[in-house]
């Protein structure tokens, strides 16, 4: 049950970061400006922590087990479903980027789909971490037998050791603290 708490918890850390690219886009929509650096930050948080550390450890771990001793109904519904936000969830990300790409080169329309993808990825995130939170984690410690609990724990720990956990959760935990106190900054 452990694992599935740290999953949790570090769900809170990706809410906060969606919060600051909320602000980051509605001050691109105000101003106009962009804040490439920012943008560009908030990239790096999502694809190594958000993704990599943490939805790695979903898809890789969690979701296998719950595929494997739940069954196929779970494999194909739910499970099927996170899995295919996560790649939407990549999708708005790389769109982002090459949205940024372009507007750094001058092209001024470019702008709407920086805070479109933006806007788009952090919708999708809220709906998406309130039904892991609320549903599919709640469903997994309900009905995964407690050896395979056990095991998943096993799993998650050497997961945890082999992704650097501490020095990870340290870079990008300040780095998301720097984000949030530019967009106060900024007065969002």
């Amino acid at each position: 049950m452990k694992a599935i708490q740290t999953l949790k918890d570090e769900h809170q850390y990706i809410l906060r970061m969606l919060k600051v690219v909320r602000k980051l886009s509605i001050h691109t929509f105000n101003t106009k400006e962009v804040y490439y650096e920012g943008f560009h930050k908030a990239i790096d948080f999502i694809r190594n922590y958000a993704d990599k550390f943490h939805h790695g450890k979903e898809e890789d771990i969690l979701f296998n087990v719950m595929s494997t001793e739940l069954g196929e109904a779970i494999k194909i519904g739910p499970i099927y479903s996170m899995l295919a936000e996560h790649d939407l969830g990549r999708l708005f990300i790389k769109t982002l980027e090459e949205s940024l790409f372009d507007a750094e080169k001058g092209k001024e329309e470019a702008k709407v789909d920086i805070i479109s993808n933006a806007i788009c990825y952090t919708d999708l995130l809220y709906r998406h971490i309130d039904k892991e939170d609320n549903a599919i984690f709640n469903f997994a410690a309900d009905k995964l037998s407690q050896e395979t609990l056990e095991k998943m724990e096993i799993d998650f720990n050497k997961t945890q050791e082999d992704l650097n956990k501490e020095e990870t959760e340290r870079k990008y935990v300040q780095l998301l603290t720097e984000l949030e106190a530019y967009v106060v900054k900024l007065g969002y």
